[in-house]
Parts: C-alpha cells; sequence; structure tokens
C-alpha cells in the first residue's frame, strides 16, 4: 500500500480529528496520503457553507440540530436516490471519479457516511480497482449508512456490530477497531508530571472542562455552581476551545480566582488529560475515546445530536461516566465524583480496555492486507 486518500466533511471537527489522526499513523509507516474535504467535489464555497452552517446550527440552534437528526433517523429516505439530499451529496462524483483516476490511489477511506455515500455513488458509475472503506467516528451507525456499499467498515466496538448490520452491511465486511485518535493520547504523561508543567496545584484533585473544539454547551452556567462548592484541595481548568466570546466571559468572572483556570484554545489537551481525575465534557465520538485511552472517568452535559446521545448512552452504561439532567445537579455529581477516589476508580476499570486501543494502527493492519489480496489478484 503506497497511497491512499481520506475523504471527510467539514460538518465537525471530530471527522477531521479522525482523517487525522489516520493520516498520522500510515504516514509514519511510509504510506502517501492525501486528505479532502468530499464537499470540495462539490464546490469549495458550498464545503465552506456546509462547515459554517453547521457550526451555527450546532452553537445557536441544537434544537434544530437535534431534529434534523432524529427526522433523518426515521425517515431513512431522505437519503435515497431519488432524493434532493442525494442527489446534493453525489454531485460532486465525476470530479472525484477524476480525482481517484488521477491520483492513483491503492485505497479510499470515509470518516463521514456523507463522503461515504458519493464515493458509493462514484464507484457504481465507474468502477474502478481500489480498495475502499469506512470509519465510524461514534458509538452508533449514522443514518444513510444503508446507502454505502464499500468494502471495509471499521467500528469503534465489537458491541455495535448488530447495529450496523442492521443497516444490511454484510457482517463479514465489520471490524471492530476503535475509533482512531492522534499518537499523543496514547501515551502517558505522569500526573505529578503533567500537573507541574501546567502549573496545577501537585496535592489538588483536579477537574477538567471542555466542550469540543467549538466551546459549546451550558459551560458558563456549570461553573457557575461548581465555583461555590470547590473544595479547597480542587482546581478546575476550562478549556473554552475557539469560543472567544466565552473565554472573555469567564476570564472577567474567575479570573483573580487561583483555582478556577481560564483557557482558551490549547493544543495541550492531552497533557490536561493527564493531570486530571474528572473530564466534564459533550459526548463527541472523538473527545471521548481520547479520555478513554487515558482512563479518564467523564462527567456528561446534556447531548445535542442523536449520535452524542449513543455516545453517552455508550459509557454511561459501561460504568465509566455520569451525566445529569441540569447544569446544576451536573455540578453538583460532578464535585462529588472528584472528591471521592472510590467512586472513580470503577470507573477507571471499566476503562482498561480502552487503554491505548489504536484504531489508526488497526485500519492500518486490516486495509493493508486487503489491499495485497487484491494487488496479488491483479497481478
Amino acid at each position: 500500500m503506497e497511497k491512499v486518500l481520506i475523504l471527510s466533511c467539514s460538518t465537525g471537527q471530530g471527522h477531521n480529528s479522525c482523517a487525522q489522526a489516520i493520516k498520522e499513523y500510515f504516514e509514519s509507516q511510509g504510506v502517501r496520503c492525501d486528505f479532502r474535504d468530499s464537499f470540495d467535489f462539490i464546490s469549495k464555497q458550498y464545503a465552506r457553507f456546509m462547515s459554517w452552517g453547521h457550526s451555527f446550527i450546532y452553537r445557536y440552534l441544537p434544537g434544530l440540530f437535534r431534529w434534523g437528526y432524529g427526522y433523518s433517523n426515521s425517515h431513512p429516505a431522505v437519503f435515497h436516490k431519488k432524493s434532493g439530499i442525494y442527489k446534493l451529496l453525489t454531485a460532486g462524483a465525476e470530479r472525484l471519479y477524476q480525482y481517484l483516476s488521477d491520483g492513483q490511489f491503492d485505497a479510499v477511506i470515509c470518516t463521514h457516511v456523507f463522503s461515504a455515500i458519493m464515493l458509493t455513488h462514484t464507484l457504481k458509475k465507474h468502477p474502478l480497482p481500489i480498495q475502499t472503506a469506512f470509519v465510524a467516528t461514534d458509538y452508533t451507525c449514522h443514518p444513510g449508512m444503508d446507502m454505502v456499499d464499500l468494502q471495509q467498515y471499521f467500528i469503534p466496538n465489537a458491541q455495535l456490530t448488530d447495529d450496523f448490520a442492521a443497516y444490511g452491511i454484510p457482517r463479514d465486511r465489520i471490524i471492530a477497531t476503535g475509533i482512531p485518535i492522534r499518537q499523543e493520547f496514547l501515551t502517558q504523561v505522569d500526573e505529578a508530571e503533567a500537573r507541574v508543567r501546567l502549573n496545577i496545584g501537585g496535592g489538588s484533585r483536579h477537574l477538567v472542562m471542555m466542550c469540543g473544539s467549538m466551546g459549546c454547551g451550558p459551560m458558563s452556567r456549570i461553573l457557575k455552581h461548581i465555583a461555590p462548592i470547590l473544595p479547597k484541595d480542587a482546581e478546575v481548568s476550562v478549556i473554552c476551545g475557539t469560543n472567544k466570546r466565552l473565554y472573555a466571559k469567564l476570564k472577567r468572572r474567575y479570573g483573580t480566582n487561583p483555582k478556577i483556570h481560564i483557557i482558551g484554545y490549547s493544543d495541550q489537551l492531552p497533557l490536561y488529560m493527564d493531570s486530571a481525575d474528572l473530564y466534564l465534557t459533550k459526548p463527541g465520538g472523538i473527545s471521548i475515546t481520547e479520555a478513554a485511552a487515558k482512563k479518564l472517568p467523564m462527567a456528561f452535559v446534556n447531548a445535542v445530536a442523536g449520535c452524542e446521545q449513543y455516545n453517552m448512552n455508550f459509557f454511561i452504561d459501561m460504568g465509566a461516566a455520569i451525566t445529569a439532567e441540569s447544569p446544576q445537579l451536573l455540578a453538583i455529581r460532578s464535585v462529588r465524583l472528584l472528591c471521592s477516589t472510590a467512586k472513580r476508580q470503577p470507573m477507571e476499570r471499566a476503562l482498561w480496555g480502552y487503554r491505548r486501543q489504536d484504531g489508526a494502527k488497526n485500519i492500518f493492519d486490516a486495509l493493508s492486507k486487503e489491499v495485497c489480496v487484491c494487488e496479488k489478484g491483479i497481478s
């Protein structure tokens, strides 16, 4: 395997993070990788619009986001060939075919169902001798998967096999590899060292709060309830991501509190996780897989979209996470959990199977075997 195309969509950072993790590992193995937004094959303007539209709806109209996911889940025909959505998603098929033909790729990997629908349509119209794969980035099977026909399906956990098979996917194509995450989340820095590097009190209990790269969710309200009940031997780090308004608001309110650290965008999230006793976050597929790899117990902000609801339920049922119906109750439960080593230890043990589970490596190994078989068949 010499050259791979990775297709994603800029509808949330998770799919792109997964694609980057795959690219990082494959390139470390000497494979040339090309990473593209599949919407670019429709038009650059459309790709930018979809990225902006997704961010806007997710941040400001979460109810609409939830309704759209639920509707597509209960009305599968919205992705079928005669639908306007299908015609739109496959509008870039001819450009994608030309790109595939010119690029001479050994394999194409999709980290988004929209990319997979476009690729399926393209190759049914223009067959090419190329290995194809889909990588799931959430702990569920997304609506639209019944319109995907690829050769391999890499899923987060074997427990989800029935969910994917229910969409008509042959079981022998489904492989439980784990979700790919960047290599820095698969290594561990000693907790004491991480806290020294981040200037966190060595004897403190440490809560890290982050609700995605966009800093969405009721972070301000949760912190408002945490601050007055935070024990003397505890500290909180709030990572606001790209949400500059939230950062400014929290900095004004808590900037002089030595136990509450307000951080904007940070590329040190793995280090913050190494320093933490508890991680309060939204249940995005990538972020919770990163925390699981660190054996870090989680507290979940109310899920926004349908896929986040499934993610949340998966880890709560596992015994590795908690949630609550309101910001106030979540704050109370989180502080109680932060203060109880006895309650956190079983949660850490529940995550042992995720420790250093290298999804990207597992995908590389599985895909390499199929490419080798394909090449032998051609020769």
